[in-house]
């Protein structure tokens, strides 16, 4: 079976193994793990922030970042199609008290969008307290929010008096797809989230950034949440490996992604999205069901996701080499046809 269903299905290597193996670790709820501190130190450094925390998901990450940056009862503006909002099983109103308000329109939050669905000062209406942003955007097929683009959305935030929180659990990508750095990013945002269980192979993990007084009150919210770890270099440990080994090759990815959506856009009737980064998503003619797609390409040794009901999901990540990337391509060729 050749599992393309996402990079989050990565096994680590053996060197991952071996250095996690090999890890120095502490009590990092007690007085810190040295493993840990370290990917923390480097993570705020690439990105440009004064201090990291690692947390052990970017769901628990980003909901972290929404009860520090949010205030219960208020709004917090999201794209339609975001992580946050469809696959966080509504956190952002049960653990937050946040209401999610929705901006629709293109595959990706607009700036333009967005100014148009703030709402007027008014006392019978919810007040707003945060903006949330996602990029790459995972519901968009890892399409990648431009910093201009970024930059542009910070500025109508700005100009409503709300913070920015970044969902950049594919960060990483949007960074080698444009060549933007990491820092610029993360520069239009008071907090991001970066993960390491999708394009960077660690089996799990995540660091939010931000200022040195947001993250002293994160270390706390995560300890609310239960994301006290203890030996957790362990992770930490393969976290690191990920970043000094498999982000220089996230192109390869992107290159293999590539590949695969133009074979399929050869097919008479269906609507393949450019992928900007490791994400290939397929619309079906109207007569198919994503579901019966997947079951067919299952059968014929290739696992993807059903996105939506007429839509499937593939995705390409750092267990695809060149040879089972072509394989997988001439399967799904032969299911689709």
């Amino acid at each position: 079976m050749i599992d393309l269903r996402s990079d989050t299905v990565t096994k680590p290597s053996a060197a991952m193994r071996q250095a996690m193996a090999n890890a120095e670790v502490g009590d990092d709820v007690l007085d810190g793990d040295p493993t840990v501190l370290r990917l923390e130190r480097r993570v705020a450094e690439l990105l440009g922030k004064e201090r990291g925390l690692f947390f052990p998901t970017g769901t628990m990450a980003n909901q972290a970042a929404l009860w520090l940056l949010g205030e219960r009862g208020t709004e917090v503006y999201c794209h339609e199609d975001s992580h946050i909002v469809n696959w966080e099983i509504a956190g952002t109103a049960g653990l937050i008290g946040l209401q999610p308000r929705l901006v629709g329109g293109a595959p990706v939050l607009e700036p333009e969008a967005l100014r148009e669905k703030l709402r007027p000062a008014s006392p019978h209406a919810p007040r707003a307290s945060l903006v949330c942003a996602e990029n790459t955007h995972n519901g968009a097929g890892g399409m990648v929010t431009p910093l201009a683009k970024l930059q542009a959305i910070r500025a109508v935030a700005d100009a409503a008096g709300l913070p920015l929180h970044l969902d950049g659990a594919r960060l990483w990508n949007a960074a080698v797809a444009t060549g933007t750095s990491l820092a610029a990013f993360a520069a239009c945002a008071e907090t991001v989230m970066v993960s390491f269980s999708k394009g960077l192979g660690a089996p799990v993990g995540a660091v939010l950034v931000g200022s040195a007084t947001v993250m002293a009150k994160a270390w706390e919210t995560r300890k609310r949440f239960g994301g006290g770890m203890r030996q957790s270099g362990i992770l930490a440990a393969a976290a690191l490996h990920g970043l000094e080994h498999n982000l220089p090759r996230l192109h390869e990815d992107h290159r293999r992604a590539a590949a695969l959506a133009a074979v399929l856009a050869t097919i008479a009737d269906l609507r393949v999205v450019p992928p900007d980064t490791n994400i290939v998503m397929v619309d079906l003619p109207e007569r198919h069901r994503a579901a019966d797609v997947v079951a067919r390409a299952k059968a014929a040794g290739v696992a993807i996701s059903a996105w939506n009901a007429s839509r499937i999901r593939v995705v390409l990540h750092g267990d695809i080499d060149d040879r089972a990337a072509a394989d997988a391509t001439a399967r799904l060729q032969e299911v689709l046809r």
